[in-house]
């Protein structure tokens, strides 16, 4: 089984979502999150759950889908382990953040 290991960029990017779904429904936001972190856990049994982003030195990024939002994480060459990367909603444009 991988170690998963959220990155604080990763981890901002949750607190940011929950503070803006938090305006509207608290407890949408709390829902929200923990479907993100609950469906990022799959990736300890299945790591290439997502689609292939692109390949680094350092391993392959790949993307899932949760609801309106993608999990970009990278599946790192050596030692079981996968970094979440980032939490984006789908509106936005993710070449922003990682371009090829």
């Amino acid at each position: 089984m991988a170690e998963l290991r959220w990155t604080r960029e990763a981890e901002q990017w949750l607190k940011d979502i929950h503070d803006y779904i938090t305006g509207d429904n608290p407890a949408a936001a709390q829902k929200v999150i923990a479907g993100i972190y609950d469906k990022a856990q799959l990736l300890r049994k299945f790591p290439e759950l997502g689609h292939k982003y692109r390949s680094e030195p350092e391993g392959e990024i790949r993307i899932l889908l949760y609801g309106h939002y993608r999990i970009v994480y990278l599946i790192r060459t050596e030692g079981g382990i996968i970094d979440i990367l980032g939490v984006f909603h789908g509106a936005l444009d993710i070449e922003r953040y990682f371009p090829r």
